[in-house]
């Protein structure tokens, strides 16, 4: 997906490396996958929403074991939401997910936006290690670590 903003209308390059590099840290000890989108505005009223067609509109329901989560975050509009496949939704429960955006939405009003992601992104890393640990003769790489912007 090619981005339509520069990365730095969002997050600095060093923020932006930091950020990915949180999410490859986290991905070392897990088979899970993290992908972060960030876009300006929100299409839909909810935020889950717009985070599910993106869910799959990355074909991020086609790893192996349905362990992929991604954090969506619509900078202008101020929402964010964040989605597991059926793998890892099983194993933490919706309580999870909504103590993760808690945690980062008190982050965000500070403005403390990259600390906000990744701590969501070690804190998930976490959760994934957890029930889907590292396996060095069977994991890959399923998807991108990159951060990908929206429109």
């Amino acid at each position: 997906m090619r981005s339509l903003f520069r990365r730095k209308a969002f997050f600095t390059q060093p923020q932006t490396d930091k950020i990915v590099a949180a999410i490859k840290e986290a991905e070392k000890q897990t088979s899970g996958e993290v992908r972060l989108f960030v876009e300006s505005r929100c299409r839909f009223v909810d935020p889950m929403d717009r985070a599910a067609e993106i869910f799959w509109s990355l074909k991020m329901d086609k790893t192996d074991q349905r362990n992929a989560v991604l954090v969506y975050i619509a900078i202008k509009d101020k929402q964010l939401a964040v989605m597991g496949d059926e793998g890892i939704h099983r194993k933490v429960g919706e309580e999870f997910w909504k103590q993760t955006v808690a945690k980062m939405l008190s982050h965000f009003k500070t403005e403390s936006y990259v600390e906000g992601l990744v701590h969501a992104v070690n804190d998930i890393g976490e959760a994934l290690q957890s029930h889907f640990p590292y396996d060095k003769n069977t994991d890959k790489n399923e998807l991108p670590d990159d951060i990908v912007f929206g429109k």
